[in-house]
């Protein structure tokens, strides 16, 4: 059966509904796109002001599990269950490049505040630094025992830091 998109506005509120569970959302810096990763294994791209769909990113094969703007609103990360993570231009939805090497679920993506690094947790225990630019693998930070859920990087991009299920939050100094 075909799900129907639903978009709802009163005063209060828009809401969209998507044709599968949302597992993440992101404005765009300035707050006129919504991206959302959901379990139909696609990025959505929504006018945050009216809940109009823009456009649906295809290429994950399986559940996308974190989506992440970066500070100059060009690119767009998504993390997911295919243990990749894609860059998106966020313009047009070209699909830039994937990165690979995470041997398990992609939890979280963020962007550094220069926008230069991507820094990925997965379930593979790991959290792993890219450059942007052109996909290069620059560190993979190790010392969780269990699955990275979430990444963050500090205002000047000089630590980041990842919570775990292992009950942990780490401090990584990167610079």
């Amino acid at each position: 059966m075909k799900q129907q998109l639903v978009i709802e506005v009163n005063r209060t509120h828009v809401r969209i509904e998507h044709p599968a569970p949302v597992h993440s959302v992101a404005f765009s810096p300035d707050g006129q796109i919504l991206a959302s990763g959901s379990y139909d294994d696609t990025v959505r791209l929504w006018r945050a002001a009216d809940g109009a769909l823009l456009r649906t990113l295809v290429g994950h094969t399986d559940s996308v599990l974190s989506v992440a703007f970066s500070p100059d609103e060009q690119t767009l990360a998504s993390g997911s269950v295919d243990y990749t993570v894609r860059l998106w231009r966020a313009t047009d939805g070209v699909l830039l490049r994937t990165l690979e090497g995470h041997t398990g679920w992609v939890s979280s993506v963020a962007f550094s505040p220069d926008g230069q690094t991507l820094a990925s947790g997965s379930a593979d225990n790991t959290v792993r630094l890219w450059q942007v630019a052109d996909g290069t693998l620059l560190r993979t930070l190790e010392g969780h025992t269990k699955w990275v859920r979430s990444v963050a990087f500090s205002p000047d991009g000089l630590t980041l830091a990842s919570g775990s299920w292992d009950n942990t939050v780490r401090l990584w100094k990167l610079g």
